[in-house]
């Protein structure tokens, strides 16, 4: 008799979730389904990993669990909360949303009636890494949902992840994005200055950075970012125009708390600017044009 395998469906084949979705094909218990509001896309997932395409009109499937990976509060809630794909799901089942979104959206989840009735569990569970991090497998997630089945889901992503962390309830997750986008903004304007600094006094830019990635100012964004900042190379990793969607939601959130969060809103104001002049599309290590002429 053939084992049963459980069915996911993977909502969102964008720069992060097509790899993601991918190692998740991968898993020889997993009966996956994708599906891609730019059919195209979902064409060419198809031609590289085992998968189902999901269709809305013609499915009538019934899922252990949804995973999500989209740009942003319209698009999560046009796909799930106002289709019917909710109403998919089996009893007792969960949704894990890997996007960044809103407080608020977090909230119509937890309280939407179809998700109580059928005891599903929803997860706001942000990722961090980058597009490098989705091939390679090694995302960082930040996770705020019951903790009660907590383990079964770090089993279920570690096809594409190096660290799950339950940060608290839900929304946490997202509160822990929310600081890891201000932490990098922080990073790159300081980047974006030294660099910027340094040219100025025609210093070997190579040598500083061997000197100061091996002492206190080491940093993610220092390590990956630094030469290719001195090199003008942008075209890869995290959008400018995510980011503003991303610090908008920050400042946002501040705003509730009377928080001024001056670098936040420096770092987006200068991010508006870059857009405003044709930019959006280049990763968000671009920040150094603002001194361009």
């Amino acid at each position: 008799m053939q084992k049963y395998k459980k069915k996911y469906l993977f909502v969102g084949l964008g720069t992060m979730g097509f790899p993601m979705a991918g190692h998740l094909s991968k898993n020889p218990n997993v009966d996956l389904y994708v599906f891609n509001r730019t059919q195209s896309k979902t064409k060419l997932w198809l031609t590289k990993y085992n998968g189902k395409e999901y269709v809305f009109e013609t499915n009538d499937i019934k899922f252990d669990g949804i995973i999500t990976c989209l740009k942003d509060d319209h698009a999560i809630t046009n796909s799930l909360l106002d289709s019917s794909l909710i109403s998919s799901l089996q009893d007792n089942s969960f949704i894990l949303d890997h996007s960044t979104t809103s407080l608020e959206l977090v909230n119509q989840f937890i309280k939407n009636e179809i998700i109580i009735k059928k005891n599903v569990d929803f997860y706001d569970a942000p990722i961090s890494g980058g597009e490098i991090a989705a091939v390679n497998g090694t995302l960082s997630v930040m996770i705020g949902g019951s903790i009660d089945n907590f383990s079964k889901i770090s089993t279920f992503i570690s096809a594409y992840t190096k660290s799950i962390t339950h940060i608290g309830e839900s929304g946490h997750g997202q509160i822990a994005k929310m600081m890891n986008q201000l932490s990098i903004a922080g990073t790159l304007q300081g980047l974006s200055e030294s660099i910027v600094f340094g040219k100025k006094y025609d210093v070997d830019l190579g040598k500083v950075f061997e000197a100061i990635s091996n002492g206190a100012a080491q940093s993610w964004q220092m390590d990956n970012r630094f030469k290719t900042m001195v090199s003008n190379e942008y075209d890869f990793g995290f959008a400018i125009r995510l980011m503003i969607k991303d610090l908008g939601i920050i400042l946002s959130e501040a705003q509730k708390q009377k928080l001024q969060l001056s670098i936040g809103k420096q770092t987006f104001d200068e991010y508006k600017k870059l857009d405003s002049e044709g930019y959006g599309k280049l990763d968000t290590s671009a920040l150094v044009k603002k001194f361009h002429d």
